[in-house]
């Protein structure tokens, strides 16, 4: 299918889906005349990269997690795992950091 159709059957961007090529993330075909061509399996990657997205990931961290969902494995699902627990602690700490400044700013708006 081509970019048009994968953006339409996905909801997501013609430019969303030419970043995700160019992070790596999605691989195309090229016809002769240049047009990316996609598999139909493409739409259940498109998915699964936009709820990591909606998690918070970036598309860095996205990319260390693919193996876990191209090749299976063990290994591949630990380290996921892992990773994904870093994410988890960054986030945490960044939520603490935030609640943080808030508090300073009810202090000021309090005086």
């Amino acid at each position: 299918m081509r970019i048009g159709e994968l953006a339409a059957r996905t909801g997501v961007s013609v430019r969303s889906l030419r970043y995700y090529e160019e992070q790596g993330l999605l691989v195309s075909t090229r016809s002769s005349g240049g047009q990316r061509h996609f598999a139909e399996g493409d739409i259940e990657r498109v998915d699964f990269i936009q709820r990591l997205y909606v998690a918070g990931l970036s598309s860095r961290t996205i990319l260390e997690l693919m193996p876990c969902r191209d090749a299976p494995s063990d290994e591949n699902s630990d380290s996921a795992l892992e990773r994904m627990a870093q994410e988890r602690d960054r986030l945490s700490a960044h939520i603490e950091e935030l609640l943080h400044t808030r508090d300073a700013l009810d202090g000021l708006m309090a005086a």
